[in-house]
C-alpha cells in the first residue's frame, strides 16, 4: 500500500504543478508587467471552475461504469493532459492579451477552459481511487503522503520558477512553463502505471436513466451535506482566494521583483508543510473540528496582519502574517479533508467526493471574482492599489469568520443517518419514478 500512496501522491503532484505557474508567476505578470485589469486575470483564472459540476457527474458515472475495466485511471490520464496542455499554452495568452485583446480573450477562454477540465476530470479521479484503495483505517495515513507530497512539490515548483524566470524575459517565462508542465506529465504518468486493478463487468447502482438533475437534488436533500457543502465553499473561497493576488500585492505594497513576490509562494508551502505534520501529528488525538477551528482562526489572523502589512508599510508584519495564513491552511487542510473523507459513502465515493470537489472549484471561482473585482472597485474609488489589496484582505477574514459559526453546526453522524436506508441516489431514484 505503500507504493500506492506514493503513486497517488505523484497524481496529486502532477496536478498541483501546473497550477502553481497559472496562479503565482503568471497573474503576477499579467498584472504588474503587462498592466492587465485584475478582474480580467481573475475571471480568466476562475474559469476552470465553471467546470466544477462535471466533477458530479463524472464522479457518478465511473462509480458505475468502468472504461476498459478501469474506474477512475482513464479520467485521470485525459484530465493531466488537458492540465499540462492549459499550463504550457497561457503564457501566450497573456502576451496577445496584452497586443490583441479580443484574440487574447479568445485563447484565454481556450487555455484555461482545458485546464480547469483536466483539473476537474483528474481530481474527482484520483481522490475516489484513494478512498477506495485505503481502508477506513488507513485513508488519513495516505490524505498526508498525497497532500505532503504536493505541498513540498508546490514549494519546490514555486523555487525553481523563481530562478528560471530571473532575469524576467518573456521568453523565460515560456520556457519555464514548459519545463515544468512536461515534468508535471511524467511524474503523473509514472504514477498511473498498475495503480489499480480492471475490473470484470460493471455495477451500475443507479438506473441508467437517472438524470443528473435527481442526482443532484438527492445530494441537496441532505441537510447536513447542504451544510458542508456551503461550509467549505465559504471557508476555502478566503482561504483560496487570496492566490491571485497575494503577489500582486507584495509587489505594489513593497515593491518586491518577480523573483521575491514568487517566493512568497515557497514561504507559505513550506508554513502549510509543518502544520500538515503537526496536524498529523494530533491526528486521533483532538477532534477534527478543534483542528478545523485552530486552522480557521490561524488564517482568519493571517489576512488581518496582511491587510495591516499595507497600512503599516512592514514587511515584517507582512510576512508574518503570510506565515500565519499557510499554518491556518495546513490545520484547515488535514481537518477538512479528513471531515470530507468521513462525509462520504461507501457505494457512493465518486458522488460525493465530486460533490465536494465542486464545493472546492466554486469556492475558488468566488473567491478570485470576487478578490478581483473588489480589488478594482476599491482601487478606482480610492485612487490607492494597496487599499483595494487590503479591503478584499479583510473581506476574506470576515468569510472566514462565518465559516467558524457553520462549523459548529455540521455533525457526521447525522450526516450518515441521513444517507442510510434506503440511500441517498436510491431516494433520489425512487422520487424521479413516482
Amino acid at each position: 500500500m505503500f507504493i500506492k500512496r506514493l503513486q497517488l501522491g505523484l497524481i496529486h503532484v502532477a496536478v498541483a504543478m501546473t497550477l502553481v505557474p497559472i496562479n503565482s508567476t503568471l497573474n503576477r505578470v499579467m498584472i504588474k508587467e503587462l498592466a492587465i485589469s485584475a478582474t480580467l486575470v481573475a475571471i480568466l483564472a476562475s474559469l476552470p471552475y465553471l467546470f466544477s459540476p462535471i466533477q458530479v457527474l463524472i464522479g457518478s458515472f465511473s462509480d458505475r461504469h468502468p472504461l476498459w475495466g478501469l474506474r477512475r485511471s482513464p479520467y485521470i490520464v485525459l484530465g493531466l493532459v488537458l492540465c499540462v496542455l492549459g499550463e504550457v499554452i497561457s503564457p501566450q495568452t497573456a502576451f496577445l492579451l496584452s497586443t490583441n485583446w479580443w484574440a487574447g480573450v479568445a485563447l484565454g477562454l481556450v487555455t484555461f477552459g482545458a485546464w480547469g477540465m483536466g483539473f476537474n476530470l483528474a481530481t474527482v479521479s484520483y481522490l475516489s481511487l484513494a478512498s477506495e484503495l485505503s481502508s477506513e483505517k488507513g485513508r488519513g495515513k495516505t490524505v498526508a503522503v498525497m497532500w505532503f507530497m504536493m505541498i513540498t512539490s508546490i514549494v519546490a515548483t514555486a523555487i525553481a520558477l523563481s530562478w528560471l524566470v530571473d532575469p524576467y524575459t518573456p521568453e523565460a517565462l515560456v520556457r519555464s512553463f514548459w519545463v515544468v508542465g512536461l515534468a508535471a506529465l511524467v511524474l503523473g504518468l509514472v504514477g498511473v502505471v498498475k495503480l489499480e486493478r480492471r475490473s470484470v463487468g460493471s455495477v451500475s447502482m443507479v438506473s441508467d436513466s437517472q438524470s443528473w438533475g435527481v442526482i443532484f437534488r438527492g445530494i441537496l436533500e441532505n441537510s447536513q451535506a447542504r451544510m458542508f457543502f456551503w461550509y467549505l465553499t465559504i471557508l476555502l473561497a478566503a482561504i483560496l482566494g487570496q492566490d491571485i493576488l497575494l503577489e500582486p500585492f507584495g509587489a505594489e505594497a513593497f515593491g518586491m521583483s518577480v523573483k521575491n513576490t514568487t517566493r512568497i509562494t515557497s514561504i507559505w508551502g513550506s508554513c502549510v508543510l509543518v502544520a500538515l505534520l503537526v496536524a498529523g501529528a494530533l491526528e486521533g488525538k483532538i477532534d477534527k473540528k478543534t483542528v478545523a477551528r485552530w486552522g480557521a482562526w490561524g488564517a482568519l489572523f493571517g489576512f488581518i496582519m496582511i491587510a495591516w502589512s499595507g497600512l503599516a508599510g512592514s514587511l515584517t508584519v507582512f510576512y508574518s502574517g503570510v506565515v500565519l495564513l499557510g499554518v491556518g491552511t495546513g490545520l484547515s487542510t488535514v481537518s477538512n479533508l479528513s471531515l470530507m473523507l468521513d462525509m462520504t459513502t461507501a457505494n457512493q465515493v465518486g458522488l460525493f467526493i465530486g460533490a465536494w470537489g465542486m464545493s472546492n472549484a466554486v469556492s475558488r471561482l468566488i473567491g478570485t471574482v470576487l478578490g478581483g473585482a473588489v480589488r478594482d472597485i476599491v482601487t478606482q474609488a480610492t485612487q490607492n492599489l494597496v487599499v483595494g489589496y487590503m479591503v478584499v484582505f479583510i473581506i476574506e477574514a470576515v468569510m472566514i469568520a462565518v465559516s467558524l459559526i457553520m462549523l459548529g453546526r455540521i455533525d457526521v453522524r447525522s450526516f450518515h443517518r441521513q444517507t442510510e436506508q434506503p440511500s441517498l441516489v436510491e431516494r433520489a431514484a425512487m422520487g424521479s419514478e413516482s
